[in-house]
């Protein structure tokens, strides 16, 4: 793993200062080292989580389904026929620096007299490590961020790593309880401003995604069970009804750099010009049609723009009529005959013009009642307050509701024989949260939904058109070259990896 100045990551981020401009600014004596504080290193870390999830987000929206490649480019081949090797896709060397960062908050907040930040670093960390496990496997962990007192760290069972995530979550919501949050350094939170409830009820949250990702596995029920249970006992509650989101109009800014993310990437730059990358991700064929089928066409609208895209002259609005015909999908990994101008990009759920200040949502409310949902199902003994239908249909509201479809629209469902829209309609209830949490999931999360895709096999999606006879699906990704120079010996310890046989342990059929 590479080592990382946690001093640069102090000059990238000042919040000192009431201007918005601090969070980004570089503005210091060049011939003296900057000071450290943790309020800053955190600042900057949540910001980098967000650009670094912008990433292995989009590479989960191709291989979960839901979106594919516009044919205004040349295809992708690492992507789309999944040929690629320990070169590509390295999340890694980027995650273990932001994790290097969390680690200096969480080891200097108390010096500093900043043990308000330890909590939610604490609560970033385990969401970053989650993510690594279900990449990888097997990850340093224990061994791991001691910078020149581990250059070589030993990897940890994922399995294990699971259950200290699930302890570290719990170290952090005793943090949090034990530690108010200073009202002077609210501004440094960039993603709850200082709310410690909030902040706990996400690490409740993170504790239960954790868990459902290992609700199939063997061996594991009484542990779930009673985890979830402590959960319930603690008290705090859910995320529920908004999202979790880093940033926001008090912190991003019309300035090249400074922009939300995604806006930047596949929107629009500072002055209103179109990115080109706005032609690349398409809405798939598969997402498209399924949701016709369903008569789910006011989530589509928000999910997709119709062909063409957005009419930048009204933004949030689609250049063509919006009617189902104007809506057309591309075929996963089609290189030909789907071009922009036929075709549906990212909706205005995503993007809009001129909408550069979004939150980037790190985690959907609706996510947090899918998960709740197949909990009660799974396990009909929990003291769960509400039902698993309950649960269902409102995880189905909340997403009508961050799309911006309106949460009442919704019930439309309720009784109207839709299989795996209607709870009474849809004879298997796993399938139905698995694949209504999948819809869910699109333009937001996408790599939670490729995870969740590898766990549960649904939906039963379409093989890129560039496999020809072949079922094989990446299951995960090889370790990156970068630590296999460097950490040769532990890295060939994990024996041979397959990406399309190598299973992480939850994925167990």
């Amino acid at each position: 793993m590479k080592l990382k100045s946690l001093f640069i990551s102090a000059l990238v981020v000042l919040v000192g200062s009431s201007c918005k401009e601090s969070y980004f600014d570089i503005n210091t004596n060049p011939n003296s080292l900057p000071t450290a504080s943790p309020s800053f290193i955190f600042t900057n870390a949540v910001n980098v989580t967000s650009t670094n999830m912008l990433a292995y987000n989009e590479i989960g929206s191709y291989w979960s389904g839901q979106w594919t490649q516009g044919n205004g480019y040349i295809i992708n081949t690492a992507q789309f026929a999944y040929n690629f090797t320990d070169g590509d896709f390295n999340y890694w060397d980027g995650i273990y620096d932001n994790l290097s960062d969390y680690e200096y908050v969480i080891q200097n907040a108390d010096a500093n007299n900043q043990k308000y930040f330890k909590g939610p670093a604490k609560v970033m960390k385990a969401m970053t490590y989650q993510h690594l496990v279900d990449m990888y496997g097997n990850v340093p962990y224990s061994d791991a961020l001691k910078g020149t007192a581990s250059l070589a760290p030993k990897f940890d069972d994922q399995k294990t790593i699971y259950d200290n995530l699930i302890k570290l979550l719990d170290e952090a919501i005793a943090d949090m309880k034990a530690n108010p949050f200073a009202s002077a350094f609210s501004g440094s939170d960039i993603v709850f401003r200082g709310n410690l409830t909030k902040w706990t009820q996400f690490a409740n949250s993170l504790k239960l995604r954790i868990l459902i990702r290992q609700s199939k596995v063997a061996g594991k029920e009484a542990f779930i069970k009673s985890e979830i249970a402590k959960i319930l006992s603690e008290g705090s509650g859910f995320i529920t009804g908004e999202e979790v989101g880093v940033g926001g109009s008090f912190f991003y800014l019309a300035t090249a750099g400074k922009l939300n993310p995604v806006y930047d990437r596949w929107g629009y730059d500072a002055n209103g010009a179109k990115r080109a990358l706005n032609n690349y991700p398409r809405i798939t064929e598969f997402f498209i049609n399924s949701l016709k089928a369903s008569g789910d066409t006011l989530r589509m609208k928000r999910i997709a723009y119709a062909n063409s895209g957005e009419n930048g002259n009204v933004p949030g609005t689609s250049l063509l009529k919006e009617v189902s015909t104007n809506y057309r999908g591309t075929p996963f990994g089609v290189s030909s005959g789907y071009l922009p101008a036929n075709t549906v990009p990212l909706g205005p759920s995503l993007l809009v013009k001129g909408e550069y200040n979004r939150p980037y949502i790190i985690m959907t409310a609706a996510e947090v009642q899918f998960s709740l949902a197949e909990a009660k199902q799974r396990f009909s003994d929990l003291a769960l307050p509400k039902t698993a239908q309950e649960y269902f249909e409102e995880g189905i509201a909340q997403s009508f509701r961050v799309l911006g479809a309106g949460a009442a629209n919704a019930a439309v469902y309720k009784g109207s024989g839709v299989v795996n829209y209607d709870w009474n309609a849809s004879p298997d209830k796993l399938t139905a949260i698995a694949i209504q949490k999948w819809i869910a999931l699109n333009n937001f999360s996408g790599f939670e939904a490729w995870t969740e895709y590898r766990r549960t096999n649904l939906p039963v999606t379409p093989q890129s058109i560039q496999i020809i006879g072949e079922t094989k699906r990446p299951l995960r990704f090889f370790y990156p070259n970068t630590e296999g120079g460097s950490n040769t010996a532990n890295v060939k310890a994990q024996g041979t990896v397959d990406v399309f046989s190598t299973r992480i342990f939850w994925d167990v059929d």
